[in-house]
């Protein structure tokens, strides 16, 4: 096994599992609501890939590739928004709002900064050598309260990387609509060192990650990752305005599958397919056969 093949592994499982998550939720098979992120698969594991087993992530809305890239259970991650009693959570949290070992999800959005910038000013003052990584999205950059984060990260010079996942529309609306100025100028005003991409390769997003992520532990100080991508589904679950053009279009071009998929060889390609079908399938099975959580256990 290659890096590359386990790259496209990883993206993969990702991938399938919210096919799967979005396939399901018109049987009614899931609790509350879910947010994918079809298309960002690369974003995910091309930068926590990179992280120290004590480094921190905290994450957003669409977590399900975060989580799953860092290591979490498939079986328990379906379970968690089945409301089952095995799941990450023991059927608490849902779609958004993820624990596990060093990773956080919330659905608030801009709150998330202020608290990862919190985290990483605890593990400097401990002196360890954790960084805190935290994923926003492009929409995010309309809160407020970001913005005094990054000024207090900065001045207080703390182990941070901020990656936007710049997929140019929040919700619904495009960001042209929505968004003034330029995104990397933002850090640049805070005297926070960024770096923006445009690709959904998930090898040369490594290898940036990788990069910010030794600065980040080196000079423990802030630093930004702007990756430009695009998201394949709708917002949430059948709420996408776009056209069905549009949406091929953005699939032909920025499909971090496809990209890695003409680097390795068919045979290859086939049997980690299979694999990972046959991996989803009695993940969801598994979970689907699981306990339901007593409303008292999701209450605790």
């Amino acid at each position: 096994m290659t890096l590359e093949t386990d790259y496209f592994r990883d993206m993969l499982r990702i991938r399938r599992f919210e096919e799967t998550v979005l396939d399901e939720f018109k049987r009614g098979i899931f609790s509350g609501t879910t947010h994918t992120s079809l298309g960002q698969e690369a974003n995910a594991v091309g930068v926590i890939r990179q992280l120290l087993s004590d480094d921190v992530i905290v994450t957003n809305h669409r977590c399900h590739g975060h989580f799953l890239a860092y290591g979490g259970d498939m079986r328990a991650l379906f379970a968690e928004l089945m409301g089952k009693s095995t799941g990450v959570c023991g059927g608490r949290g849902g779609s958004q709002h993820i624990h596990w070992k060093n990773l956080y999800s919330n659905g608030v959005q801009g709150g998330i900064v202020p608290i990862a910038a919190g985290m990483a000013l605890a593990e400097k003052r401990k002196g360890s050598d954790a960084a805190v990584v935290v994923f926003i999205g492009d929409g995010t950059l309309g809160e407020g309260v970001i913005y005094e984060a990054f000024n207090m990260a900065s001045l207080w010079q703390v182990p941070l990387l901020i990656v936007v996942e710049n997929n140019h529309i929040a919700q619904t609306t495009p960001s042209r609509l929505t968004l003034a100025g330029d995104i990397r100028r933002r850090f640049h005003a805070f005297s926070i060192p960024s770096q923006e991409l445009d690709t959904s390769d998930v090898v040369t997003i490594a290898s940036a990650a990788f990069q910010m992520m030794r600065e980040v532990h080196e000079h423990c100080s802030p630093r930004a990752l702007i990756l430009n991508t695009a998201r394949f589904g709708p917002h949430s679950k059948g709420d996408d305005t776009r056209s069905e053009d549009e949406i091929a279009l953005l699939k032909a071009e920025r499909d971090p599958l496809l990209i890695m998929g003409k680097i390795l060889p068919a045979d290859i390609l086939k049997t980690i397919q299979v694999e990972v079908e046959d991996e989803v399938r009695t993940a969801f099975d598994l979970a689907l056969s699981d306990p339901v959580a007593y409303i008292e256990e999701k209450t605790l």
